[in-house]
């Protein structure tokens, strides 16, 4: 795998965010190789829960822009277009799909943030059944500064964790949140000194789960999400929709141009 790799130890695996040299941006690899590795580990009766962490200075920069607006099937500008929609809303749904993998997963999925964990990689860690974090650990709904609806998850589940005034104030502004505010409203259970000390933390608890017996941990895991399943897909679903009539806007151009010459963008809401 290019963009992801699997480690094991004994009953835990630990699914790797491995583009360092990218800050971990989730392009066109990151998509392709996602799903994969979680179902390869979901199926594997040897494991009995599941880290995620990453490599280099970053847990994830979010969507690589540059790599993945080329693929996307929008022309600004063009007539209406249902097959060049319906190409735009699977796409979409396809890289939702790889945020509900990891909550659907069987097993407990741990998120070892350090560094930024911007955009994608909220999505990311809202999915997984617990969080920690480095105390250098900032996050970011970083969608809205760029002219799009966060849609792969955040907007489903961040509310539930950290209730939906503040999930609320996180989104509309898109404002860099520290580790301490994080473990304040609660999106992360505790702050680690680095990001060895929070991998560490994170495979213990990982190994103290799977010391439990298995099924009953599933079973567990399993009647939780039920809760809210149906709800998130309905969401989900409206969210893609919602994308598909109104991502293409003047704006999104803008934020475009601005990330590529690095300056400031100046929105007009069209």
């Amino acid at each position: 795998m290019g963009a992801l790799r699997i480690e094991r130890d004994g009953p835990v695996a630990q699914l790797v965010l491995d583009r360092p040299k990218k800050l971990n941006a989730m392009g066109p690899d990151f998509w392709a190789e996602f799903v994969p590795a979680v179902q390869s580990l979901d199926a594997d009766e040897t494991v009995r829960a599941v880290v995620i962490r990453a490599e280099g200075r970053a847990f994830t920069a979010g969507l690589d822009l540059m790599a993945m607006v080329p693929k996307l099937p929008i022309q600004p500008g063009k007539g209406p277009d249902g097959g060049r929609q319906a190409r735009f809303h699977q796409m979409i749904r396809d890289m939702q799909a790889c945020m509900t993998a990891v909550e659907r997963c069987r097993v407990p999925v741990i998120a070892a943030v350090h560094g930024p964990c911007i955009g994608g990689g909220v999505d990311l860690i809202t999915a997984c059944d617990m969080r920690f974090a480095a105390a250098d650990a900032t996050f970011s709904v970083r969608e809205t500064k760029i002219a799009i609806v966060a849609d792969l998850g955040t907007l489903q589940r961040l509310p539930r964790i950290v209730g939906p005034g503040v999930a609320r104030e996180w989104v509309f502004t898109g404002r860099d949140v520290d580790a301490a505010e994080a473990e304040r409203m609660g999106l992360v259970n505790r702050v680690l000194p680095d990001a060895e000390a929070c991998v560490a933390h994170a495979m213990a608890v990982a190994h103290e789960i799977a010391a439990n017996p298995p099924l009953t941990v599933q079973g567990a895991k399993h009647i939780m999400n039920e809760a809210t399943r149906y709800e998130t897909d309905r969401l989900l679903e409206l969210v893609a929709t919602w994308n598909v009539g109104h991502l293409v806007t003047q704006d999104l151009g803008v934020a475009v141009t601005a990330f590529m010459t690095k300056q400031p963008p100046e929105y007009a809401g069209r």
